[in-house]
């Protein structure tokens, strides 16, 4: 698979959650502690086939980041 998006990041879903539509999906980052959580439909999680144990890839492509401190 070849795509353009710089920021690709390795991981195994650690946990998915389905709602009617919606799905949200945790990955824990290779080498690490640290764990994305993708909002996706429920629909691209059962036609990917994605489930805990599976190694994954997240893909972050954004025109704008935001963060905030205390």
């Amino acid at each position: 698979m070849r795509l353009s998006t710089r920021n690709q990041l390795t991981g195994t879903i650690t946990e998915v959650t389905l709602g009617s539509v919606m799905a949200t999906v945790k990955v824990r980052l290779d080498g690490g502690e640290q764990v994305v959580t993708a909002s996706i439909t429920k629909e691209a999680v059962e036609e990917l086939g994605l489930q805990a144990g599976v190694t994954a890839t997240v893909l972050v492509k954004s025109t704008e980041v935001m963060l905030g401190v205390d």
